[in-house]
Order: structure tokens, then C-alpha cells, then sequence
């Protein structure tokens, strides 16, 4: 059985961090990379690392010190557009702390990384204190995460139900914060 240490990205975990992140978006989205979407990816440091109410955490494979996952958190809410207006309104910025980049590569899955570091992030929320709820939107399609998000929380808006056209196809979440 692979042991994990949960931690905040260190300078060396970087690099790591990008390349789970990178191969996420190609491999379970088929977006590759799209600069408007992904830049926290390609430099995350200065959006998850340098800010003080921001954090990039990293589950490390302790057999071989690769990065076996990564989940972030800014206090930046949903911006309308892309979203709806009314996702803007409830989750403003600096109010809210948004999950991001909650990704676990195929062969580290199913061993409880995701809800670890999710529980990381909600831990750091709540020692902040400025926070008062917590949002993320995922793709259902993504590996697992539906399932997970479902149980930590409650969907809040689901784009292909809830916005003509079906929107941009994603479900937004609400996780209790206490």
C-alpha cells in the first residue's frame, strides 16, 4: 500500500503540480491547454502560492516523491460571464473560496487523495476566517468527481438543466464550510 504526505506546494513540487494539472486537461477534459482557461496552471505560483488567503496542496507519492495530485483554493468567485449572473452574485470574490484544480492522476485514484486534500482546503478556509462559503464547478464527465462533489456538498446550479443550450455543460457546487 503507497503512502502519501498531504502538504503545501514547496518550490520543488511545482513542477509536478503543473504536470498533473497539464495532464488532466488533456487527458480527462480534451481541452489541452487554453491560456484563458489554464494560465494558474502553466505559473500557478502566483496564484496559489505567493497569495496569503490562497493555497496549492499536493498529495506526494512518498515511494518516489512524485506528485500523485494537487487541489488549490483562491478567494476568487465565479466570474459572469462565463457563468450565470446569479452564481456571480451568490459567491463574490474575497468571500468566497473557490476549490480548483482538484485533480488525482488515473493511477493514484480511488484512495481517498481528492476528499484528503479537499479536507486540506477547507481546513486553511476556515483558519482564515474571511471566508463565508465555499465554491467549485467541475465537468461531470471528469473521473469521479461528480460522485465526490455530490457528497461533500450540494449542487447549486447544473448548466445543462439550468442554462439554454445547456451553458458550458458544467454542474457549480456549494461545500459547507463548517
Amino acid at each position: 500500500m503507497r503512502e502519501y504526505c498531504i502538504r503545501e506546494a514547496a518550490a520543488a513540487d511545482i513542477d509536478g503540480a503543473r504536470a498533473v494539472m497539464l495532464d488532466a486537461v488533456y487527458r480527462d477534459f480534451g481541452t489541452g491547454y487554453v491560456p484563458r482557461w489554464h494560465a494558474d496552471i502553466i505559473d500557478p505560483v502566483p496564484f496559489y502560492v505567493t497569495p496569503p488567503r490562497h493555497t496549492l496542496l499536493v498529495a506526494v507519492d512518498e515511494r518516489d516523491g512524485t506528485v500523485a495530485a494537487t487541489a488549490a483554493l483562491d478567494a476568487r468567485g465565479p466570474a459572469h460571464p462565463p457563468n450565470p449572473r446569479r452564481l456571480a452574485e451568490r459567491f463574490p470574490s474575497g468571500e468566497t473560496a473557490q476549490l480548483r484544480r482538484v485533480y488525482v492522476r488515473p493511477e493514484h485514484r480511488r484512495r481517498g487523495l481528492a476528499r484528503q486534500l479537499v479536507d486540506g482546503l477547507l481546513e486553511f478556509a476556515r483558519a482564515d476566517g474571511g471566508y463565508r462559503s465555499v465554491y467549485l464547478h467541475t465537468y461531470p464527465h471528469s473521473p469521479g468527481a461528480l460522485g465526490l462533489w455530490k457528497a461533500l456538498g450540494k449542487a447549486v446550479c447544473d448548466e445543462r438543466e439550468e442554462v439554454p443550450g445547456g451553458g458550458n455543460g458544467v454542474v457549480h457546487f456549494e461545500i459547507p464550510l463548517s
